[in-house]
């Protein structure tokens, strides 16, 4: 087994940036405005975007989704070494299928707090609370890009 990667080398700006352009690409054909990529050895190895009213499934959040593709493709050590950069850090139950993933880092760019400000809700939970012991959490990447996507989606 290799040692363990060394995550704060990778690019955060550029994943990050894709995630969020996924993000936008799902705001631009009708859903909520979520995008998330994969990366292994600093590399993307899978996206996924909010499919929820395009795919008429509540379940396609692009971090579940993603949680269900690499639980499926990879085996529970090359998930260990894998990030997932996310626009908007995972709800509860992406949380759940993303324990199940054991991905070795979640990075996010806007707080579950500071959507809850957009939908007038209040943060009932942290990401960083529900993965803990399995999952580390970093963020904010971003943080300013993420916001705009969420003001524009609001307008």
């Amino acid at each position: 087994m290799t040692d363990a990667p060394d995550f704060d080398a990778f690019d955060h700006r550029s994943h990050m940036t894709r995630a969020l352009e996924l993000a936008r690409e799902a705001m631009g054909r009708g859903d909520e405005p979520f995008g998330s990529v994969l990366v292994r050895d600093d590399e993307v190895i899978m996206v996924e975007s909010n499919r929820i009213v395009t795919k008429d499934d509540l379940r396609r959040h692009p971090e579940l989704h993603l949680a269900y593709r690499a639980v499926r493709t990879l085996e529970a050590e090359e998930r260990a070494k894998t990030v997932m950069y996310t626009s908007t850090a995972p709800c509860m139950m992406c949380c759940g299928g993303m324990r199940k993933a054991g991905f070795g880092r979640v990075v996010y760019s806007v707080s579950g707090a500071d959507l809850a400000k957009f939908t007038g809700g209040s943060p009932v939970y942290s990401a960083g609370e529900l993965l803990d012991g399995v999952t580390e959490v970093v963020g904010p990447v971003l943080h300013e890009e993420g916001r705009r996507i969420h003001e524009d989606f609001m307008q």
